[in-house]
Parts: C-alpha cells; structure tokens; sequence
C-alpha cells in the first residue's frame, strides 16, 4: 500500500471533528499523512503542541504567503465563503510546495468505517477523483441545484490533467466563491459539475460506501455482517456526517430528516453511536487545552440573528424527534 496524502482544513470551533477524522484515518488509512490547513491560532497552537501523529499542520498565514491571490479576496466574503475559497487553494499549495504526486482533499466530517483503498483503486489511472451526492427522496430536484457532485473527497494526481483541474477549480474560486446559488455556480462546489467535460481523466467513483451521507443513505441498506459495517453488501469505507449536532445533554440530531432519511437500527448502532463516541473521546482531549473549541462546531452563516438561530433550532429539532432521526449517545 502507498504512501497517501490527504489535506482537510478546520478552524478551533472543528477541532474535535478533525481529531476524529485522523483517530479514522490512524485505524483504517495505512500509511498517510494529513496536512491541515489551521484556519485560526487557536487551532494552529493546540495542533502544533498536540503533535499528531502523521499531521502536517499549515497555519492559514502560510497559505496565504504562497498564494497572494487568496488574500486578496478575503475582505470581499464572509468568513464561511472564504473557507470554501480555500478549498482549491490547500491542494494546490500541497502538490506544488511540497511535490507530492497525489493529493486527496476531505472535509473535515468525515470519518473512515475502513481503508479507503478501494476508492483508489476505482480510481485507476485517472487524474481525478470526484464522488457525486446521490441525492435520494422527494426533495433530491431541490437539493441537485447545489451540484451534482460533493465537495467531500477530491483527490488531484500531479499530472497534466490533475493539474490543469485543480488550477481551474482554484481560478473559478478566486473569481467567485459565495454562499448562495448562482446559475451554474455555488461556492467551490457546483463548479465540480464541470470537470468531466473539460478535463481528461476525471473518475466519477461509484462504491457504494464512499461518502454514504444523510443525502443518499434513504436508498442504501446498512447492515452489520461478521463486525463489518456494510452498505448494500460492500464495506462502508466513509460516512460525511455533515449536519450532526449536539442538540442537548446527550442527544444529537442526525440531519437525516433534512433529507428524508430514516433512522434504522444497523444505522444508529453501527455508524452514528461510534463515531459520537469519537467526537466525545476528542471532546475529552481538547476540553482542558482549549476548553472554547467544546460545543461551538459549525460554521454558521454570516448574519444570522440569534433568534433565528434558536427558532431554526427547536423546529428542526421538533422534526427530527417526530421521524425518530435523534440519537441519544450513552452518557
């Protein structure tokens, strides 16, 4: 197996979500280093004095060092817009600082059920790697307008098609990367639509594990078979938990309602309940080192009242509780 590279970013309020992204890749990714791009001091600091094994940290300065273009940007969007600015940026920065020959992006709420070679190896000898949402159930049309494809896990080769993707997705970012839908256009993600017609190389990969997620898990089944969590017959290699929150004490909202998924079993006990078992191990390690990073995940959009907030809250909570979507994790 390979030496993989893999790049996510977090700023301090994701830390425990990072953490438990690189407990995953520790258990099932072989060999592998992860750059992480710090979006914040405070997280620069706690990475750089935990020294993770197989962490690479990338304070946010230095990016933006390497690519002046990216800081020219950052006071025309809100915070949120220029994280997802950074998106392209990361890889770039790693493939071309550091030479590496293959570069894998993942959001940071991921969380690896096993190794992620076979995504690789559907891969192939392509150039690029994207996974598409699958979006499933009577809101799919509605949720489709945000891009066919998942800004979840990207892996670019340092070849000329990788390459040549990677710089175009970064320009289209520089040039217009905000928060909402514009035509064929919405933040770094819906211009990943385009990379199969314009470049060579591009592999739409296909397993049915890589990247189950509240938006496609409704047309899937999950089982647990010999201690292996599987979906439709094959091992789960990633869940996106986009979504999750603490919603009080010990209860979580899964976000399987905001898709019109349903809770099942398999799915509670195989796959929610470990990896909140993970965030609260990380929870556990972060708390006395920076106790502010504990229960302020999520990068909330700009402007957002806070009445709107708690209102927007409790009726999704409400919602969740009535389909049966909320996880009560063992104190």
């Amino acid at each position: 197996m390979r030496h993989r590279h893999y790049c996510t970013y977090f700023d301090h309020r994701y830390l425990p979500l990072g953490l438990a992204l690189h407990e995953s890749l520790l258990r099932h990714g072989g060999e592998f280093t992860l750059w992480v791009l710090a979006l914040d001091r405070e997280c620069a600091d706690f990475l750089e004095a935990a020294a993770l094994p197989n962490v690479r940290v990338v304070p946010l300065a230095e990016l933006e060092a390497f690519d002046p273009e990216l800081k020219a940007v950052e006071g025309t969007r809100s915070r949120v817009e220029y994280y997802f600015t950074c998106s392209p940026c990361l890889p770039r920065y790693v493939m071309r600082a550091h030479g590496v020959d293959e570069i894998t992006y993942l959001d940071s709420d991921l969380w690896f059920f096993s190794s992620p070679e076979p995504v690789f190896e559907e891969l192939g000898d392509g150039s690029v790697a994207i996974i598409a949402h699958r979006f499933t159930g009577a809101s799919a049309a509605s949720h489709a307008r945000h891009g066919i494809y998942n800004v979840g896990w990207l892996t670019f080769r340092n070849d000329g098609p990788g390459k040549a993707c990677l710089e175009w997705w970064r320009a289209r970012c520089i040039e217009w990367c905000f928060d909402r839908v514009e035509a064929d256009r919405y933040a770094d993600q819906k211009y990943l639509d385009r990379f199969p017609e314009l470049f060579d190389g591009v592999v739409g990969i296909t397993h049915p594990g890589a990247n189950l997620a509240p938006w496609n898990v409704g047309a899937s089944q999950v089982t647990l078979r010999d201690g292996v969590v599987c979906v439709d017959a094959q091992p789960l290699v990633f869940f996106h938990f986009q979504g999750l929150k603490r919603i009080e004490g010990n209860t979580y909202d899964t976000n399987l309602t905001s898709y019109g998924a349903r809770m099942t079993p398999a799915l509670r006990d195989s796959v929610f309940l470990p990896y909140i078992a993970a965030l609260r191990r990380a929870e556990a390690f972060v708390a006395p080192r920076l106790p502010q990073a504990i229960g302020a995940q999520g990068l909330r959009r700009a402007g957002l009242n806070q009445w709107r907030v708690r209102a927007s809250r409790a009726w999704r909570t409400f919602r969740a509780r009535s389909a049966g979507n909320l996880v009560d994790a063992p104190p």
